[in-house]
């Protein structure tokens, strides 16, 4: 089951397997309710009118994106060999609290096809590609997308207290293409890879799995819910466990790819 967001002449308009809801029908709703009821209710609303239009990043205005870091081996070493004060990253990585920090309002979320940009006063930029959470109001994880969280590592390694400026900025945080409807147990051991394509070469490719997650996503959710309300739900990056080696960089007009379980994000990188 798989939801999908589009433009539409008279505005973005949602749509369930290929068919349009209602107008009136927001995710926002949707995540009111609880996990059992979702899927009755996206069956009972769904339309004959099949979706059309350009696709748009599948969640609204209002919804935030949190994402999770240090959650894999790999990430924690990564950010070990870029940062000046290495121990902060081993001390999160073995701690029972997990490392939880805002990235992006929802109107600033681009979408598959959308560009994504490398901040002007970095000079190490990567993707990090991750499975995106989507939780409703009452903690519960129904389902998720592929979610790119991307990064200036110059500026995260300088200081640990930069990490809102290394991953909180226009175009850093690209989702979609929609949204799968699943459970926890369905995300237990789902395949996470990413391509880099630069002039037409494969610049970079990298694979990993969920299994390799040194927390549980349930962990990660109540964490960040423990004393932060979400009424119409909340989108979680749950962090990386492919990171390009010390010497990659993004540039302009690079394609990154990245898919997670069934589904394929695909941005352009701008400068």
């Amino acid at each position: 089951m798989y939801l999908t967001r589009h433009q539409t002449a008279s505005g973005p308009r949602w749509a369930f397997s290929g068919h349009f809801l209602p107008p009136s029908l927001s995710l926002a709703l949707l995540l009111e309710l609880p996990q059992p009821a979702l899927a009755a209710a996206l069956q009972a609303a769904v339309t004959p009118t099949l979706a059309d239009g350009p696709l748009l990043a599948p969640l609204e205005a209002l919804h935030e994106v949190w994402a999770c870091g240090v959650t894999y081996l790999r990430s924690r070493d990564a950010r070990k060999a870029e940062s000046e004060v290495a121990d902060v990253y081993e001390k999160v990585y073995t701690a029972a609290r997990p490392e939880i920090f805002f990235k992006s309002i929802g109107w600033r979320v681009v979408g598959h096809g959308a560009p994504i940009r490398i901040r002007a006063d970095s000079t190490w930029d990567v993707p990090e590609p991750e499975l995106t959470l989507v939780v409703n109001r009452h903690r519960e994880i129904v389902g998720y997308c592929a979610g790119n969280d991307v990064s200036s590592r110059s500026i995260e390694g300088e200081n640990p207290l930069y990490l809102p400026q290394a991953k909180t900025y226009t175009g850093a945080c690209a989702l979609g293409p929609g949204l799968r409807l699943a459970g926890v147990a369905e995300l237990a051991d789902l395949s996470i890879g990413i391509e880099i394509w630069r002039q037409g070469a494969l610049a970079f490719q990298g694979e990993t799995s969920t299994k390799s997650m040194n927390r549980p996503l349930e962990v990660l959710v109540s964490y960040l819910s423990r004393e932060l309300d979400f009424p119409h739900g909340v989108f979680v990056m749950t962090g990386t466990g492919v990171v390009p080696g010390d010497n990659f960089t993004l540039q302009a007009a690079d394609r990154v790819r990245i898919a997670v379980g069934a589904v394929t994000l695909e941005n352009e990188v701008q400068a």
